[in-house]
């Protein structure tokens, strides 16, 4: 059984989506499996408008910030120091640091203003919710935006995850570069952006991996790294359980050498990703039973294409990809209908999304899914149009609050995609919702509630909202409603 109509509707909008916003349940109720088609085949689908710094960019601008912090704290203490051998000798002459602390506090930070890292993450968190936020309104002549390229660029971007918590000023920037450009492309396209992305061969600690027999290797008595590698196979492509030893583990980690970037120190192209041959391990690698010649980066290209086309992958990413739509535990035809679907098209991840969102397994009525903290955040703001009154700095600190800060997953196989992971922590939403709903003006919160749920709300949930006390108390309980609350 599948849903139809308006309850397709607000499905498509939840399940694949962020939720609706306006009219758009209504809007799209003729047909809501070709709106979301519609969805793919927009010329602006997963790009961003924005002036943001790239990654070489941001982290050459960190890495000064980070060294004129350190030499104005080494020269406040050396300030101290004079300051206190002054005193002690009792001297009359001039002090001589009346300058270097007035050197010092002009660079202080602003009150209210978060340091340089901080703002560049806060920009980039900006536009990506703006990506969520904006176009939602209904436009005849390409129909309504329904976030459904969107949901894939989240989902590709904790695949492949980088963190903050290490490559803090990469992190937006790597999702900009490395995932958005081809979530609807090629999958062997992705694999080769993202593994060669300097946030990740940094993340991963491959800048300095290098071969035992590599000039470097021999010279710097350095070795081998296999974060990379082992994270390529069993999270990236192949998956656990699916073959792979610990043999193709090193193999491809000697593949990887040289694959790494220009220190952010340096001025001109610092932060940008390079291969150095003087890391790489010279001579043919193994993997996974096939022979690559020492082809320098090509080499490691070659194994990349390779992986991107085992049906191994294939059937990882199927699985991955409805498990996070649709269900925890997905109807296994789904799953082999995704697989299908990849490896008859070789890897092309537009013709993926259309299989699942055409096959009648993605439509079951039963919503088994519980949003994250952040694609809840992002629907309540969505539905209610809070992008301009709530700033970018709360909305981060309640999804951190929330236990999902934005591009800081506790490993590097990303945040869970299960309704385990994240049931305790429902209660604590609802300080979240009463704090936003305060934020918004809703003139109607029933009208709201038609706009959010329409024909997936329970009586129950229209009963509980048209009895509340206030109107911001209305907002707060539609928005932690059971139906609100999963997709």
């Amino acid at each position: 059984m599948t849903a139809r109509g308006e309850e397709a509707a607000a499905l498509a909008l939840h399940r694949f989506g962020f939720g609706p916003a306006d009219d758009q349940i209504r809007a799209i109720a003729g047909d809501p499996r070709g709106a979301l088609l519609a969805d793919l085949d927009r010329a602006f689908a997963g790009a961003l408008a924005t002036d943001l710094p790239s990654s070489g960019e941001a982290a050459r601008v960190v890495s000064d910030f980070q060294a004129e912090r350190k030499a104005e704290q080494k020269l406040a203490l050396r300030v101290q120091k004079v300051g206190a051998a002054d005193s002690q000798s009792q001297a009359n002459t001039q002090p001589m640091s009346d300058l270097p602390k007035a050197t010092v506090a002009d660079a202080a930070p602003v009150p209210g203003k978060p340091p340089l890292p901080q703002q560049i993450i806060q920009s980039e968190a900006k536009a990506r919710l703006d990506a969520v936020t904006s176009g939602v309104h209904v436009n005849p002549a390409n129909g309504p935006d329904l976030g459904f390229v969107e949901r894939l660029v989240w989902f590709w971007s904790n695949h492949f995850c980088v963190s903050a918590d290490k490559i803090s000023a990469m992190a937006g920037a790597y999702e900009r570069e490395a995932i958005r450009p081809h979530v609807l492309g090629r999958f062997a396209d992705l694999l080769l952006a993202v593994e060669s992305h300097p946030a990740m061969v940094f993340y991963l600690d491959n800048v300095e991996s290098m071969g035992a027999d590599s000039i470097a290797g021999i010279n710097r008595d350095k070795g081998l790294n296999e974060n990379l590698a082992r994270e390529t196979l069993e999270l990236h492509t192949l998956g656990v359980r699916s073959g792979y030893t610990q043999a193709d583990i090193t193999s491809l980690a000697n593949v990887l050498t040289g694959w790494t970037w220009i220190n952010p120190d340096q001025p001109d192209r610092g932060g940008e990703f390079i291969f150095n041959k003087r890391f790489h391990e010279p001579g043919a690698q193994n993997v996974l039973g096939k022979t690559y010649s020492d082809t320098g980066m090509d080499q490691g290209r070659a194994v990349l294409a390779d992986l991107a086309r085992h049906p191994a992958t294939a059937q990882h990413i199927a699985q991955k990809l409805a498990v996070h739509f649709v269900a925890d535990e997905p109807p296994p035809m789904l799953v082999a209908k995704l697989a299908k679907s990849f490896k008859d098209s070789d890897g092309n991840l537009t013709e993926v999304a259309r299989a699942l969102v055409t096959v009648d397994e993605s439509w079951t009525p039963q919503r088994q899914k519980l949003k994250t903290p952040a694609e809840w955040i992002a629907g309540v703001i969505r539905l209610t149009g809070a992008q301009d009154t709530i700033p970018i700095g709360s909305i981060m600190n309640a999804q951190a609050a929330l236990g999902e800060p934005l591009w800081r997953p506790p490993a590097p196989n990303g945040w869970p995609d299960s309704e385990a992971a994240w049931i305790d922590g429902v209660p604590r939403r609802i300080g979240i919702a009463n704090q936003f709903a305060g934020r918004v003006r809703v003139a109607d919160p029933l009208a709201l509630l038609e706009s959010g749920l329409g024909p997936l709300a329970s009586a129950d949930t229209r009963n509980t909202v048209a009895r509340a006390e206030t109107r911001n108390q209305a907002v707060a309980l539609l928005v932690m409603s059971p139906e609100f609350l999963r997709r």
